[in-house]
C-alpha cells in the first residue's frame, strides 16, 4: 500500500507505506500498546452522566468532582480525552436492535417495528455514533516495568469513574486496534476483520489490519484518506471567560468528526517556580518602563495596560495554585473534521468554526502539520503537535466531557421509548433491570399516555415470553390486542363474558395458606358493596372472614373447576350464621347475587390464561365499576402468583389510574400490588392525567416511592410544580413537559432522567391499530373494511 505525498519533504522523511505513518511500534492483546521505544499506553472507554440537565447544584458537585478526577494525574502521566462521532455500522446495529423472530405468525410485524427502529436510528442522529475514551501513558524501560504502574493507574482512574456515577471499561488490544480501524475509514464501509493467531502466523504486522488504502496530503490545509477528506486544526483558547457549553457545542455537530484534547500535568512546584520567575520578569519590565516615563517626563505610573494585566493575572495564578486545590496543565486541544468532498469538508470546518468563535475562540488550522495532527487525534496519549496551553484545573475542567446521559441497552428484552431529546440516539431499555421495574405514565389527555402504553404492549409482545393484562375502563385495546390473537372480556350487567371474583389458586400468596390473603380480597369487596362511612363493622368482618374459610376449606378437599366457590356460595353461607350482621351482609350482597347486578355472580367461562387479557369494563355502569375494577385487579394478582412458579414475568397495565385511587379500598389494593408484586415478577404501570390524585394520600404516595420507571408526558400547570417538588425535577427539565408535543417529555430510568420524542411512523400497520384519534381511527376501520371485501 503505497502512501503518496504531495509535500516538500526531503525523500528519506517520508514514510514508505501507509502502515509506516502510523506511530505506534506494538500492540498487546492485554490492551497496552507500545508507542516509541519507551512509552506505553492503555485506553478506558467511559460512558455519560446527566450534566446539561442537571440541577445548578448537582453540575457544581459534578464539576468539583471533575477537577478531583483531573487532579489525581501527576506529571508523569500523559492522558488524553477523544470523542468520536463517526457513522454507525449499519449492518452491525441492524443486527444489534432486530427482533428475533418466534414462529408465531407475528415474525412479520416484528420485521416491521424493527425496520421502524432502524429508520428511527437514521432519521435521529443522521446514523452517528457518539463515543468517548481517556487513553493515558507513561514512560518506562520496559513492558515488565510498564504493566503494573499501568494497571495501578487504570484501577484509580475506574474508581474515580465510579466516584462519578459514570460507566467505564478497560479496551483490550482487539478493541484498540478497533477503534483506530473506524478512524482511518471514517468515509467507507470497511469491515475489520483481525485474528492474533493469522497475524502471528503470516509474520504480518497489527497496522496491515486498521492501515487505509492511503493517507494522501493535499496542499498542506488537508488530507484525503480513502475517498474521506479531512482536516485537523488546533483551538485557540482567546477568551478570558470559556462556558462549560463549549465542549457539548462541538459535540452535538452532526457530522463525523474528532476531538482531542491532550493533557499533561505540570510539577506543582515547577509550575510555581515558572510563574514566579515570570512575575520577576513583569516586575523588571514594569520598572523599565517606569525609568522611561520619569526620563520622559511622564507621570511614572503610567505603564502599558498590557503589562499591569499580565502581572495581576500572573499574581492571581500563583495565588491559586499554592492556596486552592489547583494544578497547571499544558493542553493541545484538536479537532478534525471529515466531508464526502472538498465542499462538504469546508462546510463541517466552518460550522465548528463558528461553535469557537461563539465562545470567543478560534479554530486554527494545522498548515503543513495535518499528518502529525492526524496521527495526534489517534487514542495512543502521544501528542506530535508543539502547541501547548497553560491552563488551571479548574479552566481545563470547565471542558466538562459530559452532555447527557444514554439509555441504549442491546439486551434482548430491551424495548423502545422513543429518541434522547438531546442527542438524538435512540432510547431502548429493559425495566427489568431496575431495582424496582414498576412505572407510570403521566400525561394530560392528547398528550399521548394510551399510545405510549399501546406501543409499549406491542414491544413486549414481539420481544418477550411475558404475560400482559390490561384494565381498559374506556374499551380502547381491543384492536391492539386481538391484532395479537389475544383474549378480550367484556365485563357489563349485559355481556355473556364472566369472571369470577371468587378464583384462587394455591400460588395466591406467598406461604402456605392461600386463604388468608383471598380473605382479605373478599373483605375488600364487601366493605365496597355494603358502603358506609366507616366501612364493615368488626363483628361483619368476622363473619364473612369465617364463612370465607368454610367455603374455601370445602372446595379446597375436592379442588375441580365445577367445585370453584361462587359469589352465591358466600351469601349462602352467610345465611346460615347466627349473627344478625351476617344477615345484613348478605342481604346488601342479595343484588350481586340474585338480582339486576349478578354479573359477578358466576364461574370464568372466559380464557384468562391467553397471554395478553384485556378487561374492557367501559359498560360497567358508576355503581359496578369500583367493584369491577377490584375484581380485575384481583384476577391480575392470581395470574401473577401462578406466573411466578414458572418464573414467567407479567405486565399489568391500568388505565385511568385516578379511578381506582378515589376509593380506599381500591387505592389500598393498589398500593399492595405496587409493594409485592416486585418480587413476584410482576411489572404493573399506572396511566394517569390527575397527579394530584395520585399524592392525595401518604399512602398512595408509596406508588411514586416504589416506581423507578416514569414517562412523563405534558403536565398542566399545577401538576408540574407537585412534580417537580415530588421528583426533584430542575426547571430546566420541566420545559420538557411544559406545552410539550405530542409524545414528547421526560423518561425517569432508575437515576437517570432524560428528554424523550417519540415520533411513531404513521406509514406502519401497528400505528393504525395503536392510535386513538377518532379520525385515525375510522380510517383504520374503513381500510380493514375494504380489506375484508378484497378478501
Amino acid at each position: 500500500m503505497i502512501r503518496p505525498f504531495q509535500r516538500t519533504d526531503k525523500k528519506k522523511n517520508v514514510p514508505e507505506s501507509a502502515q509506516a505513518s502510523i506511530p505506534f511500534e506494538r500492540m498487546f492483546p492485554d490492551g497496552i500498546c507500545r508507542v516509541g521505544k519507551d512509552f506505553y499506553s492503555k485506553t478506558i472507554q467511559f460512558q455519560d452522566i446527566n450534566y446539561q440537565l442537571a440541577q445548578q447544584e448537582d453540575q457544581t458537585e459534578i464539576f468539583e468532582e471533575w477537577c478531583s478526577f483531573l487532579n489525581f494525574f501527576d506529571s508523569s502521566v500523559h492522558f488524553q480525552l477523544s470523542f468520536l462521532n463517526m457513522s454507525t455500522d449499519a449492518e452491525k446495529f441492524e443486527k444489534k436492535i432486530a427482533i428475533r423472530h418466534r414462529d408465531d405468525g407475528y415474525d412479520r410485524v416484528r420485521d416491521e417495528y424493527s425496520r421502524m427502529l432502524f429508520r428511527q436510528m437514521q432519521a435521529g442522529n443522521n446514523g452517528l455514533t457518539k463515543t468517548k475514551y481517556l487513553t493515558f501513558g507513561i514512560h518506562a524501560d520496559s513492558m515488565k516495568s510498564a504493566k503494573p504502574r499501568l494497571i495501578h493507574i487504570e484501577t484509580d482512574l475506574l474508581n474515580n469513574f465510579k466516584r462519578l456515577g459514570v460507566l467505564a471499561q478497560t479496551l483490550n488490544g482487539k478493541e484498540r486496534l478497533e477503534l483506530m480501524h473506524a478512524q482511518f475509514h471514517m468515509g467507507d464501509d470497511a469491515k475489520f476483520f483481525f485474528d492474533w493467531k493469522d497475524t502471528v502466523r503470516a509474520g504480518a504486522s497489527v497496522k496491515d489490519a486498521i492501515a487505509p488504502s492511503s493517507f494522501e496530503f493535499v496542499n498542506g490545509r488537508l488530507f484525503k484518506v480513502g475517498e474521506t477528506y479531512g482536516t485537523v486544526s488546533f483551538l485557540q483558547i482567546t477568551a478570558s471567560d470559556i462556558s462549560d457549553r463549549m465542549l457539548a457545542d462541538f459535540l452535538s455537530m452532526e457530522s463525523s468528526q474528532i476531538i482531542t484534547m491532550h493533557l499533561q500535568s505540570v510539577n506543582q512546584n515547577e509550575a510555581i517556580k515558572t510563574i514566579k520567575h515570570t512575575i520577576t520578569e513583569l516586575d523588571r519590565s514594569k520598572i523599565e518602563e517606569q525609568k522611561k516615563a520619569v526620563r520622559a517626563g511622564y507621570d511614572m505610573d503610567i505603564i502599558p495596560s498590557d503589562l499591569a494585566t499580565y502581572g495581576k493575572d500572573a499574581k492571581a495564578l500563583l495565588k491559586e495554585l499554592q492556596s486552592q486545590n489547583e494544578r497547571m496543565f499544558l493542553m493541545t486541544f484538536i479537532i478534525m473534521n471529515t466531508g464526502s468532498s472538498k465542499q462538504d469538508l469546508e462546510n463541517n470546518f466552518f460550522q465548528a468554526n463558528s461553535i469557537a468563535q461563539k465562545h470567543n475562540c478560534n479554530l486554527v488550522r494545522l498548515d503543513f502539520q495535518q499528518e502529525q495532527g492526524l496521527m495526534s487525534m489517534l487514542p495512543l496519549a502521544s501528542n506530535l503537535i508543539d502547541i501547548r496551553r497553560g491552563m488551571t484545573t479548574s479552566s481545563t475542567a470547565i471542558f466538562v466531557p459530559f452532555t447527557t446521559q444514554e439509555l441504549f441497552q442491546t439486551g434482548k428484552e430491551s424495548l423502545y421509548y422513543g429518541l434522547n431529546a438531546l442527542s438524538n440516539n435512540l432510547i431502548m431499555v429493559d425495566r427489568k433491570m431496575l431495582k424496582n421495574p414498576n412505572g407510570l405514565i403521566l400525561g394530560t389527555p392528547g398528550s399521548g399516555k394510551s399510545f405510549s402504553a399501546k406501543r409499549e404492549i406491542a414491544n413486549a409482545f414481539l420481544v418477550t415470553d411475558d404475560d400482559i393484562i390490561i384494565s381498559d375502563p374506556e374499551a380502547e385495546y381491543r384492536p391492539l390486542v386481538e391484532h395479537f390473537g389475544g383474549q378480550v372480556i367484556k365485563i357489563s350487567p349485559t355481556s355473556d363474558q364472566y369472571i369470577n371474583p371468587m378464583d384462587i389458586n394455591m400460588n395466591y400468596s406467598d406461604d402456605d395458606n392461600p386463604i388468608m390473603l383471598k380473605a382479605d380480597f373478599i373483605l375488600s369487596l364487601c366493605e365496597l358493596i355494603v358502603g358506609g362511612k366507616d366501612g364493615l363493622l368488626p363483628v361483619e368482618k368476622t363473619v364473612i372472614d369465617r364463612c370465607i374459610h368454610q367455603i374455601y376449606l370445602r372446595y379446597f378437599e375436592d379442588p375441580r373447576p365445577e367445585n370453584m366457590p361462587l359469589l352465591e356460595d358466600l351469601y349462602n353461607e352467610l345465611l346460615k350464621q347466627d349473627e344478625a350482621e351476617a344477615k345484613h351482609v348478605a342481604t346488601a350482597l342479595e343484588i350481586y347475587v340474585s338480582g339486576s347486578l349478578n354479573v359477578f355472580n358466576h364461574r370464568t367461562n372466559v380464557d384468562i390464561k391467553n397471554r395478553i387479557v384485556c378487561y374492557d369494563i367501559k359498560d360497567l355502569g358508576k355503581q359496578l365499576k369500583k367493584i369491577g375494577m377490584l375484581i380485575v385487579q384481583d384476577q391480575v394478582w392470581g395470574r401473577v402468583s401462578s406466573n411466578r412458579e414458572s418464573g414467567k414475568s407479567t405486565r399489568y397495565y391500568l388505565d385511568e389510574m385516578h379511578l381506582l385511587l378515589k376509593e380506599d379500598q381500591t387505592a389500598a389494593y393498589t398500593v399492595e400490588i405496587w409493594k409485592r408484586f416486585r418480587k413476584w415478577g410482576g411489572i404493573p404501570t399506572g396511566l394517569t392525567q390527575n397527579v394530584k390524585d395520585l399524592l392525595a394520600s401518604k399512602e398512595v404516595e408509596n406508588i411514586f416511592e416504589n416506581s423507578d420507571f416514569v414517562y412523563m408526558l405534558n403536565q398542566a400547570v399545577g401538576d408540574r410544580q407537585i412534580l417537580a417538588k415530588q421528583l426533584n425535577i430542575s426547571p430546566h427539565q420541566l420545559s420538557y413537559v411544559t406545552h410539550s408535543g405530542e409524545g414528547e417529555g421526560l423518561l425517569f430510568y432508575g437515576n437517570v432522567i432524560l428528554p424523550f420524542v417519540d415520533r411513531f411512523p404513521k406509514d406502519l400497520e401497528l400505528y393504525s391499530i395503536m392510535t386513538t384519534k377518532p379520525q385515525e381511527v375510522q380510517e383504520a376501520k374503513v381500510a380493514e373494511e375494504k380489506q375484508k371485501e378484497l378478501a
